[in-house]
C-alpha cells in the first residue's frame, strides 16, 4: 500500500540523480569496541541514504519538489527506500529495480570526538545508466543534479554530458556532486571532459584534494573552473566553504552548532543552495542559506533529521524567508 507524503504532494522542480541507499547507523559510541567485545548502545537508525535521496529528502522538507532516478534492487531495502521517499511527497516513478544486484547499503559508525566510519556496499548503483535517463525524467525540471558520480560505474562520461546538455536546452542548471571511496583512484582526466557542460561543482575538501593535487581550496576551485565548471564550490565541514567562479572567490564560516552526526551535511547543503537557484537569489545568499543548511544536518542522527523545514534554516539568520 502506497502511504500518503509526509509532507504533501509538490511539482518536481528539481531531478535528483545518483547513488540510492539503505543506511544503517550506530548512535554515536563512545568507543569503538574491541575484538570479541560486546558494546551496548542505543537503538539503531534505518534512513534512506545516498546523494539523490538525501538531496530530495532535504529538498522536500525545505518546500521543494522533485523526483529521483537512480537504482535499488529486488528487496527489502529497496522497497524500504522508495516507501520512504514516497512519504516525503518524492517521485519514485523513475527509480528502478536491478534484476542481478541488491540495493547499495551503508553501516554507518559514528565515535564521539572522531569522524564517522562507512562499510558500504555498491549494490544496484552499478546498474544506474543512460538508459535510465528519458525525456519524462526531464519534464519540468528547473534543476538537475547528479549526485555519487565516480561510483556509478555505468554512467560514462558521455552519458552525463548527454544528460546536462538536454537539461541546458530545456533551461535547467546543472549540478554534480562526487564521491571518492577509500583507496579510490582519480584525477582530473574523469572530469575535464564533464565539467564545461556543469553549472555548479560541489566536491567536499577531501576530494577535491585528490582530484586536482592540491591542498589549498582556492587552487582547487581555480582548476575546476580552468577545466570548465562555470561555480565550484568546495565544502570544508567545520572549516565552511570556498565559492570560485572566474570572476568572484569568497570564503564562507560553517555555523557553529551542536554536531551529533555529520552525516549527509554535504547533501543537505546541495539542497539548500537548489533553493537559492530556484528562487533567484544572489550567489551569496545562496550559499549562506545551504551552508545553514548543511549545520543543521549535523544536529541529529542520520542525513536529514536535523533538518524540519524552511522557517528553521532561515531563522538562524533571521533571514532568506
Amino acid at each position: 500500500m502506497t502511504r500518503p507524503a509526509e509532507h504533501g504532494t509538490l511539482d518536481p522542480r528539481v531531478l535528483c540523480a545518483g547513488i540510492l541507499v539503505g543506511d544503517l547507523f550506530v548512535p554515536p559510541l563512545p568507543r569503538l569496541p574491541t575484538a570479541g567485545e560486546l558494546l551496548l548502545t542505543g537503538d539503531f537508525l534505518l534512513e534512506t541514504g545516498g546523494c539523490a535521496a538525501n538531496v530530495a529528502v532535504a529538498l522536500s522538507k525545505l518546500g521543494v519538489g522533485s523526483r529521483v532516478v537512480g537504482r535499488v534492487g529486488h528487496d527489502a531495502f529497496g522497497d524500504f527506500v522508495c516507501s520512504a521517499l514516497a512519504e516525503h511527497g518524492v517521485d519514485v516513478s523513475f527509480i528502478g529495480r536491478s534484476e542481478t544486484l541488491g540495493t547499495s547499503k551503508t553501516v554507518i559508525v559514528p565515535v564521539v570526538g572522531e569522524d564517522r566510519r562507512y562499510i558500504h556496499t555498491l549494490g544496484a548503483n552499478a546498474d544506474l545508466t543512460e538508459r535510465d535517463f528519458g525525456p519524462e525524467a526531464m519534464s519540468g525540471v528547473e534543476v538537475v543534479y547528479l549526485g555519487g558520480y565516480l561510483v556509478l560505474p555505468g554512467l560514462h562520461p558521455g552519458a552525463v554530458i548527454a544528460l546536462f546538455e538536454a537539461a541546458h536546452r530545456a533551461g535547467a542548471r546543472t549540478l554534480l556532486d562526487v564521491v571518492l571511496p577509500g583507496g579510490a583512484e582519480a584525477s582530473m582526466d574523469d572530469l575535464r571532459s564533464i565539467l564545461p557542460s556543469v553549472d555548479f561543482f560541489l566536491p567536499n575538501c577531501d576530494e577535491a584534494s585528490q582530484l586536482t593535487g592540491e591542498r589549498d581550496p582556492e587552487r582547487q576551485a581555480a582548476i575546476f573552473n580552468e577545466a570548465g565548471a562555470e561555480t565550484a564550490i568546495i565544502t570544508m565541514g567545520s572549516g565552511g566553504s570556498l565559492v570560485r567562479t572566474a570572476t568572484y572567490t569568497r570564503q564562507f564560516t560553517a555555523p557553529s552548532v551542536d554536531v551529533v552526526d555529520g552525516s549527509g551535511a554535504g547533501d543537505a547543503f546541495t539542497a539548500g543552495l537548489i533553493v537559492g537557484i530556484l528562487e533567484g537569489w544572489p550567489l551569496e545568499r545562496s550559499v549562506g542559506f545551504a551552508s545553514r543548511a548543511g549545520a543543521l544536518a549535523c544536529t541529529a542522527l542520520g542525513c536529514t533529521d536535523g533538518i524540519s523545514d524552511r522557517q528553521q534554516v532561515s531563522a538562524m539568520a533571521g533571514q532568506d524567508r
